[in-house]
């Protein structure tokens, strides 16, 4: 039977309950166990697909294409956990669910309340994914903050499960802010005891406390937060600020915090340390070889979070070529209305990453033409490859006008359009070609050399595809089809000759990529930008 860690958290969002999980889980994999994560989020949209990217950050997608939260991508760079759809529990979903079984009349004419309907399907959901996969320990985090009003049945549920459980078998984890007054010189203990005062007011007296703070905490501090907290001095735990993420494993390791976890589940296991995250990870991040700049043109630079998965891919790529790689981040925007040899000079590699809509699509053409023509590494991912395919197209091949039919959906020459079964597609959520799908390699070419294999599998997140009508007309100039779905005989890689390093791809390969184990492409353009800068 499986054993549960929920994670809450309290004062401000932001505070990295996602990165908290994650690293515990680390600690609980390198001490012997299996481990299963689950994000729980109370918007009532079924996934973030249709979220704008301002909005949400990233959206993520697992191996059965299931669009996620940001945090799950956490979970997946930092542990072996398994994720899918199950993975991932919105309110959304919660309430489709129990409304559709209601219009079936599964409750037999009973009045169906958020108590006990709601917050009983919510922890099946919980449940479910513990028993599919046999895990030990199943680590739930709750969205938002405590107090939100639609945090309310998340909460209600887990209450209901600590008590069903017992407590050696569910814990809580709190995750709350210590903040530092600049003007006072002091560090304030307050807002952690009004947000543990909310959460016990729910119900669910906290086990752990992890504390977020610029500061170190003083044990008359510790004192202080367990007496007013109702928590032991020896789980008040400081979780301060790092430079790198992936040194919070390392310092959540240093406060015992898997050693406390264990103890608190009566579960006895040997401490074996984490000696290759810390020596292969930790090690080149803070004391990398070399250095490369590396410049991400998108349309959402403005937000942090939009390209996460991208900036940790490339931290990774830097990590296997033990090189600190400097992300600088170009607004393709402002590229059309500027002149791109001033704006990337003195850059290494240039990636452009997926997206959606038509703004700041000629930037990122002019930046393709830039950087084909000087010789530049690039990595062009989704609509990447498909804005290369466009500037191919229209430069090499002499196609004026060429475009994709999401931009203009009367170019003479489409070379990038909608499949058949696309065009039928009326409702928007979760109705894109999603999740794994297989991908032969052309022996010979970059992308080969990469992967070292001819067969592979990416995860997907999108609709439109390569027009095969003009695959012999820009063969014919130098394109390279390096790679291809053979099922639907779907272009998923592209190259071109006489360039150093231009590889651009219709999947995602920075959803597979870890800080220990950093996926082939991102390490290749990683190696390509270095010899460049050379």
């Amino acid at each position: 039977m499986s054993k549960y860690i929920f994670v809450t958290g309290g004062v401000v969002s932001s505070l990295g309950k996602g990165l908290a999980a994650a690293s515990l889980a680390k600690l609980l994999e390198a001490r012997g166990l299996k481990i299963a994560i689950i994000k729980c989020d109370p918007y009532l949209n079924v996934d973030p697909g249709t979220m704008n990217p301002f909005q949400h950050g990233e959206v993520y997608v697992t191996d059965d294409g299931a669009e996620t939260d940001l945090d799950l991508g956490h979970y997946e760079r930092f542990t072996n956990a398994k994720l899918s759809k199950d993975s991932s529990i919105t309110a959304g979903k919660v309430y489709y669910s129990v409304i559709t079984k209601e219009r079936r009349g599964d409750y037999l004419g009973k009045t169906v309340q958020i108590i006990p309907h709601i917050t009983d399907e919510i922890k099946e959901r919980i449940k479910k994914l513990a028993k599919t996969d046999e895990v030990d320990i199943t680590i739930v985090e709750i969205g938002g903050t405590v107090g939100d009003i639609e945090s309310l049945p998340f909460l209600e549920a887990i209450r209901q499960m600590r008590w069903e459980l017992g407590e050696n078998y569910a814990i809580n984890i709190h995750v709350t802010l210590l903040p530092y007054i600049k003007s006072a010189g002091e560090q304030k203990t307050k807002p952690t005891q009004h947000s543990v005062g909310r959460l016990r007011e729910i119900g669910i007296l906290p086990n752990i406390l992890m504390c977020r703070t610029e500061k170190p905490i003083t044990q008359e501090q510790r004192e202080k937060i367990a007496l007013f907290c109702n928590v032991d001095v020896e789980a008040v735990v400081e979780a301060s600020d790092v430079k790198h993420i992936y040194e919070v494993p390392s310092a959540l390791k240093k406060e015992g915090l898997d050693t406390l976890v264990l103890k608190k589940l009566n579960i006895k296991l040997p401490d074996k340390g984490l000696k290759a995250w810390e020596e292969n990870v930790v090690k080149r991040l803070r004391s990398p070889v070399h250095e490369v700049r590396i410049a991400v043109v998108g349309k959402y630079i403005a937000l942090q979070d939009a390209y996460k998965s991208i900036y940790e891919a490339l931290v990774h790529g830097g990590i296997a070529n033990n090189a600190r790689v400097h992300i600088v981040k170009i607004d393709s925007e402002s590229i059309e209305k500027g002149d791109p040899r001033k704006q990337l000079k003195g850059i290494q590699g240039i990636l452009i990453p997926g997206g959606f809509g038509n703004r700041g699509i000629e930037g990122k053409i002019r930046t393709v033409q830039y950087l084909r023509e000087k010789k530049i590494p690039f990595l062009g991912i989704c609509l990447g490859m498909q804005i290369a395919t466009i500037e191919f197209a229209r430069n090499v091949c002499g196609l004026k006008g060429a475009n994709s039919t999401e931009f203009d959906k009367d170019t003479k020459y489409p070379v990038i359009s909608l499949l058949e079964e696309q065009k039928r597609v009326e409702n928007l959520g979760a109705s894109m070609r999603l999740g794994v799908f297989s991908c032969e390699i052309q022996k010979g070419t970059k992308s080969f050399e990469a992967y070292k294999r001819v067969t592979i599998e990416e995860r997907h997140r999108h609709r439109y595809e390569f027009n095969n009508e003009y695959r012999a007309q820009l063969q014919q100039k130098g394109f390279i089809i390096a790679g291809r779905n053979e099922d639907k005989d779907l272009v998923e890689i592209i190259e071109i000759k006489d360039h150093p390093w231009f590889v651009a791809c219709q999947f995602h390969p920075e959803f597979k990529s870890k800080p220990d184990a950093a996926h082939p492409l991102f390490e290749a353009f990683v190696t390509a930008a270095m010899k460049h800068s050379k």
